[in-house]
């Protein structure tokens, strides 16, 4: 059976082929990554997920587990859901039975691997509808390359607003080149309830943090895989990291406060010259500090106008003997 026939169903109904399949990788503790080809079900249910040491493998979700997270969709339709959590309990109670290694949840990874912009959506949408304590922490880096979809951004929106409408806060970190972004700032003044964002000169890569409990960070460069963080330390880490990084940063919303100019120097300048007497090209520096490298080349132009450079070598010269990085913000 191809994937084109495969036929659409619910969990509840879990075709043959796929409960085969989830049964032999809970016995085995993994299957092949093709294997799956028959029974696509498993991974759009989230029974099975690539495993994070080798993505050609597909690793099952303890029953247990799979069990809670397709019950939690019935809180919405309680009196409709009834019937399908009694059938769903019939399906995974003789699973749980299974003597392999996956079936406890012991074992249970702390590390998911998403696969998909639809599901890593997904992801990060239930664990903001889960959340406890009502707090959002996102690290959104400057991405020229990619442009967000508009029926995905009012989508996102949607979904902070709601965040927002239960008692929500939302926190977000990005560079100082998107301070005055009016797509950027467009988007918090449709929003309404304790949402504040700060900019830093560099940050890192895309994090998102829900409660503290639950942290997602890019798994690639075009950010189609994810992975879902839960181990306790290694969120705890991931939020303390974002703690120290927003008490340096600067307020840009709803109070913004502009980076202050010393010696003539803008803070953006400064970032410059720190890079630049570490000798990193224009474009690393672009990069690093979410420009094009032609905007990074004309504050560079600035800068050695400001401090009376003639050359590249003079310039890092004197940025050395200005004192400008040895001022403290």
């Amino acid at each position: 059976m191809t994937p084109a026939t495969h036929p659409e169903h619910s969990a509840e109904e879990l075709c043959s082929a796929g409960a085969a399949l989830y049964e032999r990788a809970l016995r085995e503790g993994h299957v092949r990554a093709e294997d799956a080809d028959g029974a696509p079900c498993l991974i759009d249910f989230r029974l099975l997920h690539p495993s994070v040491e080798n993505l050609d493998r597909l690793e099952p979700v303890a029953p247990a587990i799979a069990l809670y997270r397709l019950l939690r969709t019935s809180e919405d339709r309680i009196a409709h859901e009834r019937r399908r959590e009694a059938r769903l309990a019939d399906l995974f109670e003789p699973l749980m039975r299974i003597d392999g290694r996956r079936t406890g949840t012991d074992g249970v990874p702390t590390v998911s691997v998403l696969s998909g912009l639809d599901r890593i959506i997904g992801a990060i949408a239930q664990a903001m509808a889960a959340g406890s304590s009502g707090e959002l922490l996102t690290i959104q880096p400057h991405t020229s390359h990619t442009r967000t979809p508009p029926a995905r951004h009012a989508q996102a929106l949607a979904r902070d607003q709601d965040f927002l409408d239960r008692g929500g806060r939302i926190r977000t970190l990005y560079q100082h080149t998107l301070r005055h972004a009016p797509t950027v700032l467009a988007r918090y003044e449709q929003l309404v309830g304790d949402v504040e964002a700060r900019t830093l000169d560099e940050i890192t890569e895309r994090l998102i943090i829900v409660d503290r409990t639950v942290a997602f960070i890019p798994a690639n460069a075009d950010r189609t895989l994810a992975l879902e963080l839960r181990h306790p330390a290694i969120v705890g880490f991931l939020a303390t990291t974002f703690d120290r990084l927003w008490r340096l940063a600067t307020p840009m919303y709803p109070r913004s406060t502009e980076p202050p100019v010393l010696k003539g120097i803008t803070s953006r300048q400064r970032a410059i010259a720190t890079l630049l007497v570490e000798g990193h090209t224009d474009a690393v520096i672009a990069d690093r500090l979410g420009m094009n490298i032609r905007t990074a080349r004309v504050h560079i132009a600035k800068l050695a106008a400001t401090l009376g450079s003639e050359s590249r070598a003079q310039l890092g010269y004197l940025i050395g003997r200005s004192g400008i990085l040895d001022q403290e913000e």
